[in-house]
């Protein structure tokens, strides 16, 4: 007899493992750990439409898609034109084949088209539905007109909403005119007992994430540029992995640190478990964006017992300065080099909140609290 069941919808499931989907691998880690509590049957894109076991109590319904991600896609190319309509028919097909027999409930993983397939099919088989918005799906789609209105028919047919940022959270409300909960996105660790960090000096600094304007990954390295003889002195290592469309910029300018014989390695993308080593090794997490919420690395740093440094966007102002590290004076260049001697400089001082702020990021809460909203629907 086939138990009940739990759909999740999502755009992020991945199909590799390079290390290139860093939401793809929090939504691997949220689905096991709701698959210790139910049965769980995963709607996510792949090469070709199938149904396979991903694990003893996860099957995933893959509907065909293009190997970028979806948000890349843009109507006005014929293109991706052909791709969107393919994926909207076949993203409903996999949800209602998902949902066909003993469904609980829905949970959709993001709102835009997953949380409109959820809503739709939901209503076919009876059950309830929530959603969890991304900054993309109100930050960038919202703007559109046409689509702020699905977005928020969406927001408020849903039983429950999430959002994984704060400043998210209070925006998704305004669309909608409905409470939204701030719910992390975060992965899972599997460190045990990480030692702390060097209490003095030369330390070590690590970026994990993609080469993006974005993510400013050309401030932090104008910032090492910025760097005197005598605060190298301080630094140990700053290691970098990652890729994108700046590849070509961070491979010069790292080579023109490196001819200056500064202590820098460079890398590609890496795997979660890789990513993880990184961070433990590593006294300081550097997160240099131009546009955040909260960033993965962000939990992943603070669970592993790394402080950060951050530039004072979207939530990681109020996060870090709640004792996880230091806030940048703005976002520029000069600011990121100004941080990095004050963390050569009072190491210490930053460690008083993380195990706090680690436990509100626990992949084990976030999941109950998933299930418990899916109970009351």
């Amino acid at each position: 007899m086939t138990k009940p069941a739990l759909v999740l919808v999502t755009s992020s499931f991945p199909i590799g493992g390079d290390g290139s989907e860093a939401a793809g691998s929090f939504v691997v880690d949220l689905v096991e750990e709701l698959a210790t509590h139910i049965d769980v049957r995963v709607v996510a894109p792949g090469r070709f439409a199938e149904r396979a076991r991903w694990s003893q109590n996860v099957i995933v319904h893959r509907y065909a898609a293009p190997s970028r991600p979806l948000s890349t896609l843009k109507p006005w190319r014929p293109g991706d034109l052909r791709w969107i309509s393919q994926i909207w028919r076949g993203g409903m097909q996999a949800t209602r084949e998902a949902s066909a027999d003993r469904v609980t409930s829905i949970l959709a993983l993001w709102a835009l088209p997953c949380g409109a397939w959820a809503r739709q099919i939901a209503r076919e088989a009876g059950v309830g539905y929530s959603v969890w918005m991304l900054g993309s799906d109100v930050w960038s789609l919202g703007r559109l007109p046409v689509v702020r209105r699905l977005l928020r028919t969406v927001m408020r047919n849903a039983q429950v909403r999430y959002a994984d940022g704060l400043k998210l959270a209070q925006d998704s409300e305004a669309i909608c005119g409905l409470p939204v909960e701030f719910l992390p996105t975060t992965r899972a660790v599997v460190t045990r007992d990480p030692p702390p960090p060097s209490s003095a000096p030369p330390y070590r600094f690590v970026f994990i994430g993609r080469w993006h304007h974005n993510k400013g990954i050309d401030l932090l390295l104008d910032a090492l540029s910025q760097l005197h003889d005598a605060d190298w002195e301080r630094i140990a290592e700053v290691a970098i992995f990652g890729g994108g469309p700046l590849q070509t910029l961070v491979q010069k300018r790292v080579q023109s640190l490196l001819d200056a014989e500064r202590p820098l390695v460079m890398g590609g993308f890496i795997p979660k478990a890789e990513a993880e080593r990184a961070i433990v090794r590593a006294d300081w997490v550097l997160i240099p964006s131009r546009v955040e919420s909260v960033p993965v690395v962000f939990s992943d740093a603070v669970k592993l017992g790394r402080p950060v440094v951050a530039t004072p966007v979207g939530d990681l102002p109020q996060l870090v300065a709640a004792g996880c590290g230091i806030v940048c004076n703005s976002v520029d260049a000069s600011a990121i080099a100004t941080a990095m001697r004050a963390a050569c400089s009072d190491q210490a001082l930053r460690f008083h909140g993380l195990a706090a702020c680690a436990e509100k990021f626990s992949l084990r809460r976030v999941a109950q609290r998933l299930l418990r909203g899916a109970s009351s629907e």
